[in-house]
């Protein structure tokens, strides 16, 4: 069978044919002063000949940098994630820089290996986005001199930035706000291995109860939507008052669900609020109330910094983005 396509030329056989070194290929390439006028020239016509178009590995030999950046997510799974690497991404291509996804799957050991698969491959630096990470494993790039912004962090170092996340406070007051207007019991679900945030709101949902005196459950939950949605089927057979605080818009998605096909009203008999808010709060009936970041300008801000960390430029090294209570149908107040 006959190609009806062009084999890829690479930088090593351009170098091979012309005799020289991978160096001297890439500092042609890039227009540097250092080369002589006859190996320049030897230089260009094989690569004209050979048809060579120059890939970022030859930009690479010459500024000893790689022009990509390392990415650590639990998942790619998750809309507010895939709404952060939009943002990385978009300001990946206008800065020309490449990337290089790594996924953890909520495992710290995974997300140990990705470290060091990532400080192998020298990339210029990292934006990780990771809560089985503690400080020390972050600080590892530190150690080795690659500049990292921590996603959901308030860590700093000579070359670590971070963006932390506003969730808690928010929460407390819409909790305080209820109690004085409101007359259901809370119950927040727990899912297992979400990482520190979920963790760290959980915490100020039930600080905020024991605080004012009120009760409160506590509902382990898979991350799941289906076992989510059976779980409510069986539970509001029994509760047929209850206010909700979901992880994300697909666990709300399925206790509204579950109480509407259990002839419960919302949000007159259940109430239903999302942490982490998504596109989907809007598209889903009844609406979803949550707690709204854009996450997209979260990748954006997070790559501008890690730029200006490259280049020695930044000055504030943390960025704290707060979210905010966006009020729709699944809740009444």
């Amino acid at each position: 069978m006959s190609k009806d396509y062009k084999e890829r030329v690479t930088i090593y056989e351009v170098a091979k044919a012309a005799g020289v070194s991978l160096a001297t290929v890439s500092r042609v390439i890039n227009n540097t002063t250092t080369v002589k006028e006859e190996t320049r020239d030897k230089v260009l016509s094989i690569i004209n000949k050979l048809g060579y178009k120059p890939s970022g590995l030859a930009q690479a030999l010459a500024t000893n940098k790689t022009t990509s950046i390392g990415i650590i997510i639990p998942s790619a799974n998750y809309v507010y994630i895939s709404n952060m690497l939009n943002g990385i991404i978009e300001v990946c291509k206008s800065k020309g820089f490449t990337t290089n996804l790594y996924t953890s799957s909520h495992s710290r050991s995974d997300a140990i290996e990705s470290i060091e698969k990532i400080i192998k491959t020298h990339v210029d630096g990292v934006i990780v986005f990771d809560d089985e990470l503690s400080e020390e494993d972050i600080e590892l790039f530190n150690s080795y001199g690659v500049p990292v912004v921590a996603v959901n962090n308030s860590i700093t170092a000579s070359k670590i930035a971070s963006i932390p996340f506003g969730y808690e406070h928010v929460l407390k007051n819409v909790i305080k706000d209820y109690f004085n207007r409101g007359d259901k019991k809370m119950t927040f679900l727990h899912v297992h291995n979400a990482g520190r945030l979920l963790s760290r709101v959980e915490n100020a949902f039930i600080q905020t109860h024991l605080e004012n005196d009120r009760e409160y459950d506590i509902m382990n939950c898979d991350d799941s939507y289906l076992r989510t949605y059976q779980d409510f089927l069986e539970r509001f057979k029994r509760v047929k008052k209850e206010y909700v605080i979901a992880y994300r818009d697909s666990i709300a998605a399925a206790v509204l669900n579950a109480a509407a096909d259990s002839g419960l009203n919302v949000p007159e008999n259940i109430e239903v609020l999302s942490i982490i808010g998504t596109k989907y709060s809007s598209i889903i009936r009844p609406t979803i109330t949550n707690l709204y970041i854009d996450m997209q300008e979260v990748g954006k801000r997070a790559m501008y910094m890690l730029v200006d960390l490259i280049n020695n430029q930044l000055v504030d090294k943390i960025y704290k983005f707060e979210s905010h209570y966006v009020k729709k149908d699944s809740t009444r107040f």
